[in-house]
């Protein structure tokens, strides 16, 4: 479990007495160098921002909880419990840079579903930096997801001509043209303009990320709206957003793939 930080207040010393916030449900005690953590159940008929403590009971003693060395994001759930697993206790302690805490009791028990994202550079993965910044926000661990990232650069593609000149390469088909018979990296948007404008005979190198996908749940983008969407691809449950999509759009589509995999089971 992934304790509320609004739920978490310390017993290091009480200044009201045998009463805690309306919020608290655990209590940090002091002992050493770690915390026992106690549950406690605030009266449930008082009134006030500070209210007895109706029942007490310890959750961990100190010997089985680790206090992370640093301060981290507490909204990155997935975060908190790959750094709880690595600590080898029953329980971790974390901080927060906001000076708020929380902590992970039996980290092994958490279980998120792993979205892989499929995204290609230069000149910038911007699928794969958008769901960085979700995961970092914890709108993604709220969704249960975290991230594994498969960024392929279309570099080692060893290609000649790229796709368009936003990847900063040295020639593309939107500002260049192909030279005949050289390696061409694009997509099938890419390989329709090769055959409208230019008519060259060329090696295509494919780049869509959409056609790397040999494994699911995943993410991916694509240039052609027609391919957005929830769906699988070659039998991996997924979604694809727009090439240019934004945040929200990316939170959305994830949403809606966490609501079928849930569906799933």
């Amino acid at each position: 479990m992934i304790a509320g930080y609004r739920e978490v207040g310390f017993a290091s010393s009480r200044p009201c007495g045998d009463r805690v916030y309306f919020l608290t449900r655990y209590l940090l005690r002091p002992s050493g160098d770690s915390y026992d953590i106690l549950r406690v159940e605030p009266d449930p008929e008082a009134t006030g921002l500070m209210r007895p403590i109706r029942s007490e009971s310890l959750v961990v003693s100190a010997d089985e909880v680790a206090v992370y060395p640093g301060r981290v994001g507490l909204a990155d759930r997935p975060t908190l419990v790959r750094l709880a697993r690595q600590a080898g206790r029953r329980c971790t302690v974390f901080f927060g840079r906001d000076e708020h805490v929380t902590f992970v009791l039996d980290p092994d028990e958490e279980v998120f579903w792993t979205v892989h994202v499929y995204d290609v550079e230069p000149p910038v993965p911007t699928l794969a930096a958008i769901c960085a910044d979700l995961a970092s926000a914890g709108l993604s661990g709220e969704l249960g997801i975290a991230f594994e990232y498969h960024v392929r650069d279309l570099r080692d593609t060893g290609a000649g001509t790229y796709p368009c000149r936003a990847a900063g390469l040295a020639r593309s088909l939107d500002r260049d043209g192909p030279l005949e018979g050289e390696r061409i990296a694009c997509c099938q948007t890419g390989r329709e303009l090769l055959q409208e404008t230019y008519r060259v005979d060329a090696e295509v190198v494919e780049t869509c990320p959409v056609c790397r996908v040999d494994t699911g749940p995943f993410i991916t983008r694509c240039c052609r709206s027609e391919r957005t969407g929830l769906q699988a691809v070659d039998g991996h449950l997924g979604t694809v957003v727009h090439w240019g999509a934004t945040p929200l759009v990316v939170l959305d589509a994830l949403r809606d793939l966490a609501s079928a995999l849930e569906e799933r089971g």
